[in-house]
Order: structure tokens, then sequence, then C-alpha cells
């Protein structure tokens, strides 16, 4: 199953983070996303054409992120929003980090 046909499971802890190799194998189903390993986080730059449509791809994330249940951090620069996705729950990376990670790339982003 893709990830963006997953769902986003609960997550309270208890759980082990993915190992280097499960993360890379989950970052190949993914497009222009990248790990950071020292956060550890998925990090993706989104550029749009003028402030409101970047306000209006957030509030589509937001949306997302509650119907998930899993919440991405961001930040918004005008035209660009940078965004990140980790289980703090666990301290790292959760395939629930790649599910919303390919939900929020199927979003329209005009």
């Amino acid at each position: 199953m893709e990830l963006k046909e997953k769902k986003c499971l609960p997550c309270e802890g208890g759980v082990p983070t993915l190992t280097a190799d499960e993360a890379t194998r989950l970052l190949q189903q993914l497009s222009g996303w990248r790990i950071d390993t020292e956060s550890p986080e998925l990090r993706k730059r989104f550029k749009f054409s003028t402030f409101p449509e970047t306000i209006t791809f957030v509030n589509r994330m937001a949306n997302l992120a509650e119907s998930e249940g899993h919440h991405p951090d961001f930040c918004v620069r005008f035209t660009v929003l940078d965004v990140s996705v980790t289980t703090h729950a666990i301290g790292g990376l959760s395939e629930n980090d790649f599910v919303l990670a390919a939900k929020i790339d199927e979003l329209p982003q005009k």
C-alpha cells in the first residue's frame, strides 16, 4: 500500500524509531523531502507565487494534520514554507511522518 493511502496511527511513545535503513527506504517514496539526521526530522521547502497561496496551503495542511492526528512544524516566510515532520512522542521518525509527508504532497498548491 502506498504511503498516501495509509492513515497515521496514534503514537503515545514506547514505539521504536525507524532505523536509518527503514527511513531511507520510505524516503524513496516521497518527492523533495530530506531527512535531517541531527533532529531527526523529515523536511521540505515549498515555494509559492503569493503570500495568500502560501497561507491557503498552510490551512489545507492544518486540516489534513488534524484529520490524521499528526502535526507538522512549519515556518512561513512570505512565499516560502518550510515544513518539518517528526514523531515527538518517540523522539524520532516513525512511519506516521512519512505517511503525513506523502499526504501533504497530494494537497493542491494553488
